[in-house]
């Protein structure tokens, strides 16, 4: 008989699988998903491991059940391989999908998420849509599951493991993402463009304002000046009315000003920014760019010289994926730990290509 590799549960795979992967992860959703972690006790349970005895296809993952899962046997789980290479069943009637789940294992789980991040190896031989056995967990990958693995030993096979099989962008990706969201007992020290510095309490809030001035500023903006900042956890906005004014901008600290304002003076007419700083909610809306248009028509400044953006942390965590649906068209979007990047929603017609 076939040695078969250790198992934890599905549940415990689960509960792994958000510390293999961590926010910054391109299509973290899918890759921590219960859908996930079925996929890949599926593959241990059957040994479709890197040099292991078999290869993986969806129809085992959407035919498992829960009796079956709990057979744990060598010969148990041989059995089970060998049914699901022919017309044979699964123990049990409980199941954990449906057959017209295919496509989505397929698609979202393996072909889309667990093999562009190395998890997953995927046989090129094989075409994706053929109904045929093409994929396989790496074995450093799989070497996560081992049910002996805890702690800090647990926690030093993930790092080398990301280390070997994720790209350098995808690893600076993660490392930008875990400094955006430390929330440390010190406070955060910014330092504006022309060297003023400012500190600001701590939180993720504090650390993309910080991003926002220190990386956004100075690569999207020719020559950046810092007007305004809020600070969320104290409530309070500095505005500096001298460079408003200067500008052509009349406004007060306890107007409803967003949480960061930039000027650009490199154009022959000035850009002014506007930025709102998501760490859990509160994008540039359609109604609050308009209250942002109107409070630029009060203050007197050309209302063509206005750009709108919204902050965040990573275009994967929670606080993006909740808010896109509400940005405003004509706005963007930019994320601390993708600083080259910026999205624009626009309405503009233009060819694609």
């Amino acid at each position: 008989m076939t040695e078969m590799p250790d198992l934890l549960t599905r549940d415990q795979i689960r509960t792994r699988l958000p510390e293999i992967f961590p926010n910054g992860i391109p299509r973290r959703t899918y890759a921590i998903s219960p859908a996930a972690a079925a996929t890949i006790f599926v593959a241990l349970y059957i040994n479709a491991v890197e040099g292991g005895t078999e290869v993986l296809q969806p129809k085992p993952i959407y035919r498992m059940t829960e009796e079956q899962a709990a057979l744990t046997s060598g010969k148990d789980r041989e059995a089970f391989a060998k049914a699901m290479r022919g017309r044979g069943q699964a123990v049990g009637t409980t199941r954990w999908y449906q057959d017209n789940s295919r496509e989505t294992i397929r698609d979202d789980v393996l072909r889309e998420t667990l093999v562009p991040l190395g998890a997953v190896i995927a046989d090129p031989n094989v075409t994706i849509t053929a109904n045929k056995p093409r994929y396989v967990l790496s074995s450093g990958f799989a070497a996560l599951f081992d049910p002996s693995l805890e702690g800090e030993a647990l926690a030093a096979a993930i790092t080398a493991w990301r280390s070997s099989a994720l790209s350098p962008g995808t690893l600076a990706r993660i490392a930008l993402t875990l400094q955006g969201a430390t929330t440390g007992n010190d406070d955060v020290l910014i330092t504006f463009p022309n060297g003023e510095t400012r500190r600001m309490r701590p939180g993720p809030s504090a650390n993309i304002t910080k991003a926002i001035i220190e990386d956004f500023a100075p690569r999207f903006l020719a020559q950046p000046v810092v007007i305004a900042t809020s600070d969320s956890a104290e409530k309070v906005t500095t505005l500096d009315e001298a460079r408003a004014k200067a500008i052509g901008l009349n406004v007060k600290a306890d107007q409803n000003l967003p949480d960061i304002i930039l000027v650009d003076l490199g154009p022959a007419d000035p850009l002014l920014v506007f930025v709102e700083v998501v760490a859990t909610d509160g994008p540039v809306s359609e109604r609050r760019m308009e209250a942002l248009r109107q409070l630029v028509a009060e203050a007197g400044f050309p209302p063509a010289h206005v750009a709108f953006v919204t902050a965040y942390l990573d275009r994967s965590a929670a606080p993006f994926r909740s808010t896109i649906g509400t940005l405003a068209w004509g706005s963007y979007a930019w994320f601390m730990s993708e600083p080259e990047g910026l999205l624009e929603l626009t309405k503009t017609r233009r060819t694609i290509g």
